[in-house]
């Protein structure tokens, strides 16, 4: 079932979680609007006795009540920060409960204020920002086979089908220390950005995946039939398949950061022009 996300006047998104054909979803998401913005979140989790899922749900609460009590005057990047570190703490604190020991879940977040997209993971849940039918961000992946990919030795697709693409290097839940990656990004009218589990990644090869997510449809029609598609395939396979999970966010305006192509666009433009009436107060003056 498709939940919808809805960004006065500034975005327009959907999200679906499916437990694929696993016998319980330990994916969880949530969204809120907040002083800061508005807030989507989206979890991948893990350990026995369900505690994949509390560890996944606990993630996305904590951060939402973290985000929700920050005040406006918060830097956003910090204040992502210190949700992610909050829920990796409840995590560890949950954890304790022996049936819920070795729990942990991956995270990413975005909280999209006017300024910029505030993007933060830890794990191997993706953000991607598509443009015109392109990737122009995306998240690099907490996990052994991408830091090969890192050092040339695989490619991203090898790492993709390999067997040890489960082995991830980072979580919430495993130690009291946690590095959250965060970036501010610039956005576009029609910029997508989505927000998904290696379930819903990791179905198929990366250029088709975004050819899917850039389709020119309705998102609630685009992330519909990716989803649906990504379940034919588990169930063709024969296996059993990951539970799979995205949020997919449409872009009714632009930041008010700038993009750093436009910037530096901007400043050629001007320093081409401030060279030309150089040169035209230097031709005068030799002339006259």
């Amino acid at each position: 079932m498709l939940t919808p996300i809805d960004i006065k006047n500034k975005a327009a998104g959907y999200i679906e979680s499916r437990i694929g054909g696993r016998k319980e979803n330990q994916d969880s998401a949530g969204i809120k609007e907040t002083e800061l913005g508005y807030l989507v979140v989206v979890c991948d989790g893990m350990g026995g006795m369900q505690g994949g899922s509390v560890a996944s749900q606990l993630a996305v609460l904590t951060i939402l009540d973290t985000l929700s009590s920050a005040d406006k005057q918060e830097n956003p990047s910090m204040a992502m920060v210190k949700a992610i570190r909050n829920a990796n703490m409840a995590i560890l604190e949950e954890g304790r409960n022996t049936s819920h020991q070795g729990m942990g879940t991956t995270v990413t977040a975005i909280l999209f204020t006017p300024n910029s997209a505030v993007t933060a993971y830890v794990g191997d849940s993706r953000i991607y920002q598509l443009r015109n039918g392109k990737k122009i961000f995306r998240t690099f992946d907490h996990s052994m086979v991408f830091e090969m990919v890192k050092k040339k030795v695989i490619s991203e697709e090898q790492a993709r089908l390999s067997a040890q693409s489960n082995i991830i290097l980072k979580a919430l839940g495993v130690n009291t220390d946690i590095e959250v990656e965060v970036e501010e990004r610039p956005y576009l009218k029609g910029d997508r950005f989505i927000l998904c589990t290696d379930g819903f990644w990791g179905a198929m090869p990366e250029d088709e995946l975004i050819r899917r997510l850039s389709e020119n449809l309705p998102v609630n029609q685009v992330l519909e039939k990716t989803a649906n598609y990504i379940e034919n395939i588990g169930r063709n396979s024969g296996k059993e398949y990951d539970n799979l999970t995205a949020a997919v966010i449409e872009m009714d305006c632009n930041s008010k950061l700038k993009d750093r192509k436009t910037v530096r666009g901007k400043l050629l433009i001007a320093l081409v022009a401030v060279a030309a009436v150089a040169a035209v107060v230097l031709v005068f003056s030799l002339c006259y």
